[in-house]
């Protein structure tokens, strides 16, 4: 009998808490097997790794590495090419433009072995945007093997303007701007803070960063080609990326309308909060892995409408939370489409109507 397995390349802030999720509803989710591949072996690390493996997950590693992982207390399972072509499904949770890389060199070679690989982030050009609940026909219809989940601030921006520009099967909006008010790194990052506020280039011209561009990639693939723009400023905190829109919609709405809509949406949290501390700590409380799953929190007292036909607010995103969850859903449709929307189910207790 064939086995499902999930190979995750990479224990970083996405890597981790995925191969934590995966392991946890492996039974579930449907899944045999969870195995990994860590790079490099460090001292500090044998913690991630006693808890991964504590789990059921399996390691894989480079093969000049096996007698330092051994040396650590760990048994390479897998040599890493081999945990690659002996997967079902390879979720590549790398660095910024390490899984193009590891696609040239290595996905591609074992594509025919492998049912889909699913990249995580800004990597434009690994395969076909997805997000969970926005296109996930483009699962069906593009037939691709090679599927890019956008970033979570993508996730964020598109969620957006599904739930607030939606009239009749269609998308009414005139144009969207988003500011993206961004987390200086991960509370599990020793490198990367700033002192102070730190604002962003503008790098493309039509979109301004690469949040919008994708978010309007993401809806090319439903035949929609929206005027998006979004501007990016980091900022000196390690809690959660915040973010402040304008929709212009070509039909009137009032701020109830906004909130109905808002909440009607399972895949919004909405909230009474305006700090991201402590949405933040609700998800660390409550979440699995400390993860929220919902693609946005909209902050209710911020929501306002101009003119009747502008709504302005902010929202916080849920960092890799909301990426995780289109991380296993495009996994799962790769291992099974008929059975890929029941699978989710315990997933969705993580989808909070309300923080």
């Amino acid at each position: 009998m064939t086995k499902n397995v999930i190979h995750v390349v990479g224990t970083g802030t996405i890597g981790e808490p995925l191969i934590a999720l995966l392991c946890d509803l492996r039974v579930s989710l449907g899944i045999d097997e969870v195995t990994f591949f860590k790079n490099t072996p460090r001292r500090g690390d044998r913690p991630l790794l006693e808890q991964l493996t504590k789990r059921g997950a399996r390691l894989a590693a480079r093969h000049e590495h096996v007698g330092e992982f051994r040396a650590l207390g760990f048994e390479v399972a897998f040599e890493a090419e081999e945990a690659i072509k002996r997967a079902t499904v390879v979720i590549d949770c790398t660095p910024s433009d390490m899984g193009l890389e590891n696609k040239e060199k290595f996905y591609k070679k074992y594509a025919d072995q492998v049912s889909g690989f699913v990249a995580q982030g800004s990597e434009e050009g690994f395969g076909t945007p997805y997000a969970r609940g926005i296109n996930d026909r483009v699962l069906e219809d593009s037939k691709d093997q090679f599927i890019q989940v956008v970033s979570c601030n993508t996730h964020n921006i598109s969620v957006l303007v599904q739930t607030l520009a939606a009239v009749g099967g269609g998308l009414d909006l005139e144009d969207g701007r988003f500011v993206c008010l961004r987390r200086a790194n991960d509370i599990s990052q020793d490198s990367g803070f700033i002192p102070a506020p730190k604002v962003g280039k503008h790098d493309d011209p039509i979109f301004g960063t690469h949040h919008a561009k994708d978010a309007n990639r993401l809806f090319k693939t439903m035949g929609h080609d929206l005027k998006l723009f979004s501007s990016a400023c980091m900022l000196n905190s390690q809690y959660m990326h915040a973010m402040h829109f304008s929709l212009r919609l070509g039909h009137k709405v009032t701020r109830e309308d906004v909130i109905s809509r808002f909440r009607d949406n399972p895949r919004v949290a909405v909230t009474e909060k305006t700090t991201a501390n402590s949405i933040f700590s609700f998800g660390r409380e409550h979440g699995h892995h400390g993860r929220i799953l919902s693609q946005t929190v909209v902050a209710l007292p911020t929501l306002t409408v101009r003119d009747e036909h502008e709504v302005v607010g902010f929202c916080f995103t849920p960092q890799d939370g909301n990426s995780l969850m289109s991380s296993v859903a495009a996994a799962m449709w790769f291992i099974d489409p008929g059975m890929a929307k029941s699978h989710l189910g315990p997933l969705r207790a993580y989808l909070f109507q309300e923080v």
